[in-house]
This record gives structure tokens, C-alpha cells and sequence, in this order.
């Protein structure tokens, strides 16, 4: 049975006009099973808790592997590029070349946007709001349009 279920089997011992217990044995044992359920579903929760600890190490564990064989690759192509100096190399296992590219430095970027043209090359980003400091003036008694200091109940299971 689920907790919906013995609920409503809890209210079926009950009679709803009087208030009197219709079958007191039936009430105790839907109530400890009632309690049983609620102890394994968060014995479960503990569990899946758990996993979700151990399954974010073992990510990060596998982000800083990865992290470090990609810095030796690139550690690698850069000194394959010094010692080729721009020749290509070629054999059965492997061809290395090189290609021309292009990219902009900014070497003063103050300098770049006291330029009247820079102005078409510029990005803004969108503001933020920034909810740690709205909340603290809202408990301060302070009032905005448009929001609202809400009250949660958020369960914790340890």
C-alpha cells in the first residue's frame, strides 16, 4: 500500500460525523504501517543521496583526469610545433602540418574603446538582480514593484 492509500484506510476507521474510532486495532496497525513507510522512504532518499555524492565525485575525479590528459596533449602540439618549426611531417602512423589563421589581439583595450568607431564593436550584457542583497533590504522593511518575500517549508532528512 502507499501512503495515499493507507491514509485513506486510516479515514475509514474513523467516523467522520462522531469522530469515534470505528476499529482501533485496524487504526494502530495502518498507523505503524503508515510510519514504516515513511521510515524507508527516507531511508531511501538517504540512499539515492548517497549515490548522488558519490556519482559527483567520481565525475569530478573524472573532469580533473580528463582535464590534466588534455593539457598534456596540448603541452605535446606545442612542442611538436617548436621542434617542426612550421614543417610538415608525415608517416604511415601520423601527418602534421600547419595552417594559416587569423585572430585579433587587443593590446590596450581602454585605448580601443576611447575610439569613436569602437562603439559598433562592443557587447553589453543584460543586469542581473542580485536577490541576496534584495532579500536583505525587503527584511529590512523595504518594498519594490513587482516582488515578494516568500515563506517556504523545505523538508530535511538526515
Amino acid at each position: 500500500m502507499n501512503l495515499y492509500q493507507i491514509n485513506a484506510e486510516i479515514e475509514n476507521c474513523i467516523d467522520t460525523e462522531t469522530g469515534e474510532i470505528l476499529d482501533i486495532e485496524a487504526l494502530n496497525n495502518l498507523t505503524l504501517e503508515k510510519d514504516t513507510k515513511i521510515e524507508n522512504l527516507a531511508c531511501w532518499y538517504k540512499n539515492l543521496m548517497a549515490d548522488v555524492e558519490a556519482l559527483k565525485a567520481e565525475k569530478n575525479a573524472f573532469a580533473e583526469r580528463e582535464k590534466a590528459a588534455k593539457n598534456k596533449a596540448e603541452s605535446i602540439k606545442r612542442y611538436l610545433s617548436s621542434a617542426l618549426n612550421g614543417e610538415k611531417f608525415t608517416t604511415d602512423k601520423c601527418a602534421l602540418s600547419f595552417r594559416k589563421s587569423e585572430s585579433v589581439e587587443i593590446l590596450d583595450p581602454e585605448a580601443f574603446m576611447s575610439d569613436d568607431k569602437a562603439e559598433n564593436y562592443l557587447k553589453y550584457s543584460e543586469p542581473t538582480i542580485n536577490k541576496a542583497e534584495l532579500k536583505k533590504a525587503l527584511k529590512q522593511g523595504e518594498t519594490f514593484k513587482g516582488v515578494l518575500l516568500s515563506n517556504n517549508s523545505n523538508i530535511q532528512i538526515k
